[in-house]
């Protein structure tokens, strides 16, 4: 009914649109430590305030949750639907070749930038739609409201202090994936575990290892530092290894030690295929290395059999499972640290929907304490199923069949997104299903055509739930 009108809208303020995403993506909000006021960092505070006075000076009424959420409301009527976005991105990270992280660019139909694909971008394209809706003067019964968070990447907690103060909306969408619709994000076992051992000092020995960055990222580079090893053997033998595991090193000498160097590429946890794991390059290295006997090294190899590197599935460390509905489990070994007397570190397990503690937290804790190593965890992250038959999700695919040509249907993801917990919520866009926008590597980017296209979808679904 109103699809001609949206479409002209939302092309007439491309250029405005892109502007907004520019804007915001400029601004490196990784989240940082807690000040008074700030509570995920300066980033993300300045992030915050900047959208909301985007929707402001939009019109919209805004408010903000003691600076961690924010939200643009359409109405001031009853809750329908909420849409679910974030302003909070992954550290910058290596590799970028296009542009700088923060220093958004148009080019070939794209806009590159951290922040441009998750999630700035689809956050200002369900603005957009919202006031294509608004400026329009389109009748909405009741209200959308878009909430915009600042600690997705790093576990959700200002979402759960949203939610402790303003009940579910009886519809969510969070435009922070792909489309047609997402209905079902697997479980989680976000692994922490510890080890210690006597330090020694027998040559030759490593001093430290230190990869990673966040649980949910591929690690692009590893380092650690070694006494008693010769250089110039240690670099021609790291040489030979670097088509073998798809990982680049260097050797160098730093402070009377040897060091060596692991480059790879980041890559979102939930498919660690689509990165180079550092990490596990350098573990497979190193353990190759002639190094003196220790419980260090002890640790190391124990690492290596528990999650070596191109172990995407879980298998050495006895968890490897998958139904038809929600797929395989993934595992991304993502951050560790060594010293010369302990070890910490972190893997990313994505779950089916079979997955459970009897037959995965418990298994892994038991292949881990087999080799000395303490799985600190006492519970998973439960995986989220909304019925792909639905008034509410069968809404959605109608108005992405309706923009695209294309036949919609449910999918299933090992990304969680903030609809996890939530009763009635799907992930919904802003990417098209085949588009790889390098997602939390180098050279993020966005589509334009399906930013703009997003804005008219979500306008549509709001036509079709609110009106």
């Amino acid at each position: 009914m109103y699809r001609e009108k949206i479409d002209k809208f939302i092309d007439a303020h491309k250029t405005e649109m892109l502007e907004d995403i520019a804007e915001l993506c400029k601004i490196d909000s990784t989240k940082d430590s807690y000040r008074a006021g700030r509570p995920y960092g300066d980033g993300c505070f300045e992030a915050l305030g900047a959208a909301l006075h985007i929707a402001e000076c939009d019109g919209f009424s805004i408010n903000n949750y003691d600076k961690s959420v924010g939200t643009v409301d359409l109405t001031d009527k009853a809750k329908q639907l909420d849409i679910l976005a974030h302003l909070d991105i992954v550290p910058a990270g290596d590799g970028w070749t296009v542009t700088e992280p923060f220093v958004p660019v148009v080019k070939d139909g794209k806009i590159y930038g951290r922040g441009t694909a998750d999630d700035k971008g689809p956050a200002i394209a369900a603005l957009y739609a919202m006031r294509a809706v608004k400026e329009l003067g389109i009748p909405v019964k009741k209200n959308v409201r878009l909430i915009l968070g600042t600690d997705e990447e790093c576990g959700s907690s200002d979402i759960r202090h949203y939610y402790s103060v303003e009940e579910e909306a009886p519809m969510t969408f969070s435009p922070d994936a792909s489309f047609p619709v997402i209905n079902i994000e697997k479980g989680s076992l976000h692994g922490q575990f510890t080890a210690e051992f006597e330090k020694s000092q027998a040559l030759p020995r490593m001093v430290s290892f230190k990869s990673g960055t966040k649980s949910n990222v591929v690690p692009s580079k590893a380092e650690a530092l070694f006494e008693g090893l010769d250089g110039s053997d240690t670099e021609a033998f790291a040489h030979t290894l670097e088509a073998e595991l798809g990982i680049r090193f260097d050797v160098t000498s730093e402070g009377g030690y040897m060091k060596i160097e692991a480059f790879g590429e980041n890559g979102h946890a939930s498919t660690p295929w689509k990165g180079k794991n550092a990490l596990t390059g350098l573990l497979a290295l190193i353990e190759k290395l002639e190094l003196a006997e220790c419980g260090q090294v002890e640790k190391i190899r124990a690492l290596n059999k528990l999650m070596p590197h191109g172990d995407w599935f879980g298998k050495n460390l006895g968890i490897a499972m998958e139904d038809e509905e929600s797929g395989q489990l993934t595992l991304t070994f993502s951050m560790l640290e060594i010293t010369e007397t302990s070890l910490s570190g972190d893997f990313d397990s994505r779950c089916p929907i079979c997955s459970n503690e009897e037959n995965t937290l418990k298994p892994a804790k038991a292949a881990m304490a087999g080799y000395g190593i303490s799985l600190n965890n006492d519970s998973m992250n439960p995986p989220h199923h909304v019925p792909g038959d639905s008034q509410f999700v069968q809404t959605l695919l109608k108005s992405y069949e309706m923009y695209t040509g294309r036949k919609g249907e449910c999918i299933a993801i090992g990304g969680g997104t903030y609809v996890h917990h939530l009763k009635n919520g799907v992930a919904f866009g802003a990417a098209m299903p085949e588009t790889e926008n390098n997602m939390h590597g180098p050279d993020e980017f966005a589509v334009i055509d399906e930013l703009l296209m997003s804005a008219k979808i979500f306008a549509q679904v709001i036509t079709e739930l609110c009106c």
